[in-house]
């Protein structure tokens, strides 16, 4: 199961939750402001950190680019 903590107008968040529904990848979103905050997030993923940040399997695996090349290798798409 994916994890991806996204924010609104985010285009890379859109961009990888658009790749995970048209292959069927059931995920969870957890969004800014909703179910964070910036300062929890900062805490978690360090003030460098950008969205989305994907979790698979409770394993971080990166941002969009990185779960992308991670279905890639996987055969998914």
């Amino acid at each position: 199961m994916f994890t991806i903590y996204t924010r609104d107008g985010c285009g890379y968040c859109e961009q990888i939750k658009t790749v995970l529904t048209n292959i069927g990848e059931p995920y969870t979103e957890m969004k800014l402001d909703l179910h964070f905050s910036r300062e929890q997030f900062v805490e978690q993923f360090g003030s460098g950190s950008t969205f989305p940040r994907i979790f698979k399997d409770g394993a971080l695996l990166g941002g969009c680019n990185e779960t992308i090349v991670h279905l890639r290798n996987q055969g998914r798409i």
